[in-house]
């Protein structure tokens, strides 16, 4: 598989003092996280269109075409740059190896011109868009409830902000402008959908199966994961809908299982054996899941302790791994050039991480899995230890009979160097791994 890094946080550009300057502060990263250095395979960019405030994240959406070139809503740029400034991050970006990642917030506005009554109810409403592209200016009937859907609305509203009905002809036509102009005119790689649950899978699936004309690459077909913020039934339930629409791989962000890592990393003597009970994306479809430890979105529900055994579980298992920048620099986690911090377990991850993973112990304070190679990567034995004062480890089957195993990345309270460990001819062998901490194992072959 890959890693992606979630290339922000909240409030990233005024926290660091870059406001109007963070893709051009990225730009200077990318060569640090590329394929030529950390190895990031992606990174996801925060959204790119001028928003209703001046210094926000754009999650409130004014007009879709201002990437920070018209003087309106206070500010010239938005928070993070201009379009030049965008489109030489994305060069870099591609320069070093990686895909670009775009943030689409295609189900709310916000900061209309003017308030309207919507004839269909009376009701008041800020729903008059003028905005200073010239792009995709609306009114009433583009929003909910309209005349193309005023008697059931099509998912959940966010926040109180105005509604958009997508099956409007024009609000439609406008989605597809803006998803066209991400990837054939700016070159992104792919979209992540916030806030999925707040309109119809069928309009994913719609930009999903688009044949855009991408620069280069006649035959693209865009990434697309979306947020769904449920629990596995209703996750699974709605990769089926967006699946029955379209040929290309579409993946969720696997919010159940964060809520277990969470669990590991904050809550004393959580039982291991709940990682292993299936109720997670990435459990049920790993090929659709991209599991993560932290987003922009846990305020108040963050990982307090630890958190390096959640990186250590979504870095070795199954899924898609999403690194958050917030814990990779302001938080240190990145740690370069020592096997305990991400750079160590993104390696690992490349070289290592791949074929069929295999649950080969589990109680509540000791969880060992297996990860079986294939023809790039070697495999991996991973073992997380909940002990808080000791060593732990356990004999457990392998796959693979008369072979050493080397540590290739671990962290803990202990700051001991994990030693190198053999099975017998039978393929057994024991592997430990230090107090509340993790360890990664790979196979040599001589």
């Amino acid at each position: 598989m890959a890693v992606m890094m979630q290339g922000f946080y909240w409030d990233c550009a005024k926290e660091e003092d870059k406001l109007g300057e963070w893709w051009n502060f990225v730009a200077g990263e990318i060569p640090k996280l590329g394929k030529k250095g950390v190895g990031f395979d992606s990174i996801w960019l925060p959204p790119i269109s001028k928003g209703a405030d001046k210094g926000t994240m754009g999650y409130d959406p004014y007009d879709y075409f201002d990437l920070g070139d018209f003087e309106q809503k206070g500010q010239l740029k938005t928070s993070f740059g201009n379009r030049a400034e965008l489109e030489k991050l994305i060069g870099i970006i591609h320069e070093n190896g990686m895909g670009a990642i775009a943030d689409m917030v295609i189900n709310h506005n916000s900061g209309a011109d003017a308030e309207e009554e919507n004839p269909l109810d009376g009701e008041k409403r800020w729903t008059k868009f003028t905005p200073a592209s010239g792009k995709f200016a609306r009114n009433w009937d583009c929003f909910h409830p309209s005349r193309y859907e005023k008697v059931m609305m099509e998912g959940e509203q966010f926040a109180g902000f105005p509604h958009l009905c997508h099956r409007n002809p024009k609000v439609y036509g406008a989605m597809y402008d803006y998803a066209r102009m991400i990837i054939e005119d700016l070159d992104f790689d792919g979209f992540r959908f916030d806030f999925v649950k707040g309109f119809g899978a069928w309009m994913i699936g719609l930009l999903a199966k688009y044949e855009y004309q991408k620069k280069n690459n006649p035959n693209f077909s865009p990434f697309v994961v979306g947020e769904y913020w449920s629990g596995p039934e209703d996750i699974g339930d709605w990769l089926d809908s967006v699946s029955k629409l379209t040929d290309s791989q579409i993946a969720a962000f696997d919010f159940p299982l964060r809520y277990k890592l969470k669990d590991v990393c904050d809550t004393p003597n959580y039982d291991l054996r709940n990682l292993t009970d299936g109720n997670s994306v990435s459990a049920a479809r790993p090929f659709n899941a991209v599991t993560f430890t932290e987003n922009h979105d846990m305020g108040g529900n963050e990982v307090v302790n630890d958190k390096m055994l959640g990186y250590s579980f979504i870095l070795t298992q199954d899924g898609y791994p999403c690194v958050f920048w917030k814990d990779y620099y302001n938080f240190g986690l990145a740690r370069p050039n020592s096997p305990n911090g991400i750079d160590a377990l993104v390696s690992a991850h490349h070289k290592h991480a791949g074929g069929e993973s295999c649950i080969l112990h589990a109680d509540p304070d000791l969880y060992i899995s297996q990860r079986g190679g294939n023809e790039g990567q070697s495999g991996l034995i991973y073992v997380l230890n909940n002990l808080g004062n000791q060593w732990s480890g356990t004999t457990v089957q392998t796959k693979w009979p008369n072979t050493r195993f080397v540590p290739v990345a671990w962290d803990g309270k202990d700051e001991a160097h994990p030693d190198e460990r053999s099975t017998d001819a039978e393929g057994k062998g024991e592997f430990p791994a230090p107090p509340r901490g993790y360890c990664v194992y790979a196979p040599v072959f001589e």
